[in-house]
């Protein structure tokens, strides 16, 4: 008798009325707010401007999610077009099946063509949000949970899944290989952000770490995996992008420290422009109050001295005339 285990929902979907809300739809929803909003905060401290990052992720995400499906349709093309599949299905992407190469790499495309239109560095953007993506894999990976996918080797660990029988998989308890892999990407997300603050991660750096970090976990959380996938040389081919990718993304790293080392310092031009607006308008400001201070004096402001500039010319003037009429009389 299994004493301790993860148990698997009982379904992937809850209706609201006439509305479905399938579990692995909403997880990608909200790791997408997630790595959105955590990106603005570090591109607001890196010196760009608040919802720059939700414009250009309007471009990055639907390139995304389509990149995604196609690498995972490409590389799983039995299962939708060998005979007896329905090759509908392929567009069936609420019941899962999104590959994290391709999302990245058709991702960050639409990320370039957001970045292009307002003039903005795509590496330094790409290290704004890196911690972020990770950190929505995290929260994307439990889509998997929903659907009862993705799963590891049978084992019989306190934390192994239990998984329920269906056509297509056998009921017994597995390696939540989802929930490591969740865990994993916390820890990436986590390493990026410790980096960046201690040695100033620049010009692409941030996101090649994640990019590495990430490869590093999944080479062997793939190899734990049972699902149907395609072998070369006696490994999945997941392990082998992961691999290749990995050794990229260091060399990467390595060539971009040695040429271009440090941070930009300048990663949004608009912000910049902004900020010496500001502080010409403060100068002006400034100045103007020098100038209406010059205006008082000793005090009083200086249309209270030409009053009383007049009013003393005045007195002098009927001094004038008293002392003329009293001459007048005189000479009578």
């Amino acid at each position: 008798m299994d004493l301790a285990y993860i148990p698997s929902p009982s379904t992937g979907v809850i209706n609201l009325g006439p509305i479905p809300l399938r579990g692995y739809a909403f997880c990608i929803i909200i790791g997408v707010f997630v790595a959105v909003w955590y990106g603005n905060k570090r591109w607001i401290a890196r010196g760009g401007t608040a919802g720059t990052v939700a414009d250009i992720a309007v471009w990055a995400v639907p390139f995304g999610l389509v990149g995604g499906r196609l690498y995972h349709v490409i590389t799983d093309y039995q299962l939708y077009f060998s005979e007896g599949e329905n090759w509908v299905d392929a567009f069936k992407i609420w019941e899962g099946g999104l590959g994290i190469w391709g999302a990245i790499a058709l991702g960050a495309v639409g990320a370039w063509i957001g970045c292009r239109r307002r003039g903005i560095p795509l590496p330094a953007y790409a290290d704004a949000i890196a911690p972020g993506i990770a950190l929505a894999q995290a929260i994307g990976r439990w889509g998997n949970w929903f659907n009862q996918e993705l799963y590891g080797k049978p084992t019989d660990l306190p934390w192994a899944l239990k998984i329920t029988e269906s056509a297509n998989r056998e009921a017994g308890l597995y390696h939540p290989t989802f929930l490591y892999e969740s865990l994993w990407c916390v820890g990436v997300a986590v390493l990026v952000v410790w980096a960046d603050r201690r040695f100033k991660l620049g010009h692409g750096r941030a996101f090649a770490l994640y990019v590495a970090a990430y490869c590093a976990g999944r080479a062997w959380i793939e190899y734990m995996r049972v699902d149907e996938a395609h072998h070369v040389l006696g490994l999945r081919l997941n392990v082998w992008t992961a691999i290749i990718v990995f050794v990229l993304a260091v060399t990467y790293i390595v060539i971009s420290a040695r040429i271009r080392p440090g941070r930009e310092e300048i990663v949004e031009p608009k912000a910049e422009k902004s900020d010496k607006a500001e502080k010409s308008d403060k100068a002006e400001k400034s100045d103007d109050a020098e100038k209406s201070d010059d205006v008082a004096v000793d005090g009083e402001p200086e249309d209270a001295v030409a009053d009383a500039d007049t009013d003393t010319d005045t007195d002098t003037d009927v001094d004038h005339g008293a002392d003329n009429g009293a001459g007048s009389a005189a000479k009578s």
